[in-house]
C-alpha cells in the first residue's frame, strides 16, 4: 500500500452560544432571513452585527443554505468583519466562516480563497498575535479579558485556516508567503494553558507540512524549540494526548530539516508517542470518564446541569460520528455503545480525543511504512495505449513495475522496539464494528502496513503468527452479520494477505471458507485481497510434497473468480494468483493437468483481451489498465511456458 494523504477529520462546527435560532425558509427568496442578515452586517450598531454573524453562523451549518448562500457572497460580506473594531463581532464571523468551509467541502473552499479570504485571514492571525503580546503587559482584569477573547478569536480563525489550506493549494502557498508558520507556532506556545487551540494549530500544521517543501526551509531550530516542547510535555489528559501525536506527525513530515544526526533520536521520539498512545485501553477510558462525569455531577449543585445534559451530549457525539467514514442505515445497532459514554460535554470530549488521537497515529505509522507512489507523471508514461505491450515485452523477467516497500532501520527498530505491532493488533476488539470501529479499521491497516516491511523473527515467530492468523480468521468469523462490514472485511483481509505472505497457513478449509465468503462480497476491495490470500497459500503449497489436491481446490475456485468476476482487476487480481501458484513444482503440473488449467486459459485468453479493450478506458485508472496489461502480457508468457511442459511429457 502506498503512501496516502489520509483527510484529517475536522472539529465540530462552531456553534456561538445564545444565537437565536434561523427562521425556516428558502435562502435563495428575496425576503428571506439570510438577505436580511447579511444586510445587517454593515448595521452601525455592534450588537446587530454580532447577532447577524451569530444566525449566520447557525445557518452555514445547513448544507442546503450554503449554495443559496455563496450565491449572495456571503464570503466577501463576512470576510471583512474578521478585522470588524469589535472582537466579539471577529470572533462570530470567523466561526461562521469556520462552519462555511467545514460544512461547504471542497468546492467551497476553493471559491473561499478565489474570493480573497486569505487576506483578511492572515491579517487577522497577526493582529491576535500582537493582542496577546500586548495583553501580556496589560491591567490584570483587563489582561485576562482580552487574552481569552483573543485565544477564542484565534482558535475559530486557525480552525477556518486548516480547512481552507487542507482543501487548496493556493491557500497553502499563502500560508508560506506570509510567514503564518512564525504567526501560529506562537498560538502553539500556549498549549499549557489553551490546549483547544493548540490542536487546531498542529492540525493545520500537520496539513500544511505534507508535501510542502518551500515551507521546510522556515523550519529553523525556534520552530523545532517550539515543537519539541510540546513533545516533550508531561499533561495526563486526553486532549494532551492527541496533540502530542498530531504534533509528532508534524514532525515526521518535517524530519529532513532535522541534522542527519539526530533523525534516528526523533523517530524513536515519536514512535514512542504513538505508542503510548496507542496503549491507552479506550473502552477502559470511556468507563473512566462515565465515572468521573457521575462523580462530578453528583457534587455539582447546579441544578440546571442535568436540563442542558442531552443537549451537550448530542453535540459532542456528532462530533465523534464525525469519525466514520461510512455508514449503514440509521437503526441502532446491538452494539452501539452510546448508553457507555458519558453523557456531558466535558467528559465526552476527553473520549473523542482519544479516539482521534490513536487514529491519527495509526494513520502516520502506516505511511511511515509506506513508500511514495509513482508520480502521476509516472503513471501517465505507463498508461494502457498501443506501445503498452511493446513496453512491457521490453521488460526483464527480473524487473517490477513497482518498487517494493522499504522501511529505514531507524524506523523498523523503533517500531519493534515499541512492541507497535502488538498494540496495533490489541487496538481491535472481538466484535464486529461499532459506531467508533474506525479505530479499528486503521489497526488493521498499520497491522497489515507493518506486516509488510517485517520478518519473522522480529514479530515473534513462525508460532506467534500463526496465533495471528487464527486470530483474524475468527474477526471474520465471529459473527453472521460481519459480511455487512465491507470497510472492515477489507481492513482484516488485507492483514491476512499480509501475514500469508510470511507463513503459509496449513488450515486450509477455514482458508476457503473465508475466501468462500469473501468473494461473494460486493467490495472489490475484498474480493482481490481474498484471492490474494489464496494465490499466496497456494504458491507456498506448490512446493511441498503432497499437496495436489489442495492446489487442485484452489486451482478451482481461481479459475472461477478469473472467469465470472464482474471486475477486471478482481479478473487480474485472479490471473496473477494463478500465475503464482501454478508457476513450478510437479505438485502443480499434477493439479493443473487434472483441473486442464491449459485449455481453460487458452479459451479465456481472447474474452480478456477484449473485456480490457471494451471496457478499460472508460471504467478504470491510467494505473489499474497498466496493470491489466502487464497481466495480459504474462498470461501470454504463462500460456507459452506451459505448452512447453506440455510437449516435454
Amino acid at each position: 500500500m502506498g503512501k496516502s494523504k489520509t483527510k484529517r477529520f475536522r472539529r465540530a462546527p462552531f456553534s456561538p452560544a445564545g444565537a437565536p435560532s434561523v427562521p425556516d425558509g428558502d435562502p435563495g427568496e428575496g425576503s428571506s432571513p439570510a438577505a436580511e442578515l447579511l444586510e445587517k452586517l454593515q448595521h452601525p450598531s455592534t450588537d446587530v452585527r454580532e447577532l447577524a454573524c451569530a444566525s449566520l453562523s447557525k445557518l452555514l451549518q445547513q448544507k442546503q443554505a450554503i449554495p443559496a448562500l455563496m450565491q449572495r457572497d456571503v464570503v466577501r460580506c463576512l470576510g471583512p468583519m474578521l478585522l470588524d473594531q469589535k472582537l466579539v463581532v471577529r470572533e462570530m464571523a470567523a466561526g461562521a466562516l469556520r462552519n462555511l468551509s467545514a460544512c461547504g467541502g471542497f468546492e467551497v473552499c476553493d471559491d473561499m480563497v478565489t474570493k480573497d479570504i486569505m487576506t483578511p485571514l492572515v491579517a487577522l492571525l497577526k493582529e491576535c498575535r500582537t493582542g496577546l503580546e500586548e495583553s501580556n503587559g496589560s491591567l490584570e482584569e483587563m489582561k485576562v479579558t482580552n487574552k481569552n477573547c483573543i485565544e477564542d478569536i484565534a482558535n475559530e480563525a486557525v480552525n477556518l485556516l486548516w480547512n481552507v489550506c487542507e482543501c487548496n493549494s493556493t491557500a497553502v502557498s499563502i500560508f508560506n508567503k506570509e510567514g503564518c508558520l512564525a504567526v501560529v507556532l506562537q498560538y502553539l506556545k500556549r498549549f499549557h494553558t489553551n490546549v483547544d487551540l493548540a490542536i487546531a494549530v498542529a492540525s493545520c500544521l500537520q496539513a500544511v507540512t505534507e508535501d510542502n517543501p518551500d515551507l521546510l526551509s522556515s523550519f529553523d531550530a525556534s520552530a523545532h524549540q517550539a515543537l519539541e516542547t510540546v513533545m516533550l510535555s508531561s499533561d495526563k489528559t486526553m486532549h494532551h494526548v492527541l496533540l502530542r501525536t498530531l504534533v509528532a506527525g508534524v514532525v515526521w513530515n518535517t524530519k529532513s530539516t532535522l541534522p542527519s544526526g539526530s533523525q534516528a533520536g526523533t523517530v524513536n521520539a515519536i514512535l514512542k508517542i504513538f505508542s503510548e498512545c496507542l496503549a491507552i485501553d479506550a473502552g477502559e477510558t470511556v468507563l473512566q470518564m462515565k465515572k468521573a462525569e457521575v462523580e462530578r455531577l453528583t457534587i455539582s449543585a447546579e441544578p440546571e446541569a442535568e436540563e442542558n445534559m442531552d443537549e451537550e451530549h448530542n453535540a459532542v457525539l456528532d462530533e465523534v460520528e464525525e469519525m466514520e467514514e461510512t455508514r449503514t442505515g440509521t437503526a441502532k445497532r446491538k452494539n452501539d455503545i452510546s448508553d457507555l459514554l458519558p453523557r456531558s460535554t466535558q467528559e465526552l470530549k476527553e473520549v473523542a480525543a482519544l479516539l482521534l488521537a490513536q487514529q491519527t497515529a495509526l494513520e502516520i505509522i502506516v505511511n511511515m511504512c509506506c513508500s511514495d507512489d509513482p508520480s502521476d507523471d509516472e503513471w501517465e508514461e505507463l498508461s494502457s495505449s498501443d506501445e503498452s505491450d511493446t513496453f512491457l515485452d521490453n521488460f526483464t523477467e527480473g524487473e517490477q513495475l513497482l518498487s517494493p516497500l522499504c522501511l529505514s532501520a531507524e524506523v523498523h527498530t523503533a517500531l519493534m522496539n515499541h512492541c507497535l505491532p502488538k498494540k496495533a493488533l490489541a487496538l481491535h476488539c472481538d466484535r464486529p464494528p461499532s459506531r467508533l470501529n474506525v479505530v479499528q479499521y486503521r489497526a488493521l491497516t498499520c497491522l497489515h502496513s507493518i506486516l509488510l516491511v517485517s520478518d519473522v523473527d522480529c514479530l515473534g515467530g513462525a508460532a506467534v503468527l500463526q496465533s495471528l492468523s487464527q486470530h483474524l480468521s475468527q474477526l471474520v468469523f465471529s459473527q453472521p452479520e460481519i459480511s455487512q462490514h465491507t470497510e472492515f472485511l477489507e481492513a482484516v483481509t488485507s492483514a491476512l494477505r499480509a501475514l500469508l505472505q510470511m507463513l503459509a497457513s496449513n488450515n486450509i478449509p477455514q482458508l476457503m471458507s473465508l475466501c468462500e465468503a469473501g468473494v461473494h462480497s460486493s467490495h472489490v476491495g475484498v474480493r482481490m485481497n481474498v484471492v490474494g490470500i489464496l494465490g499466496i497459500a497456494g504458491s507456498v503449497l506448490a512446493k511441498v510434497d503432497d499437496t495436489a489436491e489442495t492446489l487442485k481446490m484452489i486451482g478451482k475456485f481461481l479459475l472461477d473468480v478469473a472467469m465470472k468476476d464482474s471486475s477486471l482487476v478482481v479478473m487480474g487480481e485472479a490471473l496473477d494468483a494463478i500465475f503464482d501458484v501454478f508457476a513450478d513444482g510437479k505438485e502443480a503440473e499434477k493439479a493443473a493437468e487434472h483441473i486442464r488449467l491449459l485449455p481453460a486459459l487458452k479459451e479465456f485468453q481472447p474474452v480478456f483481451r477484449s473485456r480490457i479493450r471494451k471496457e478499460g478506458k472508460g471504467q478504470y485508472s491510467s494505473d489499474q489498465l497498466c496493470v491489466l496489461d502487464n497481466v495480459k502480457l504474462n498470461l501470454r508468457r504463462f500460456i507459452a511456458y506451459q505448452e512447453t511442459l506440455e510437449r516435454k511429457k
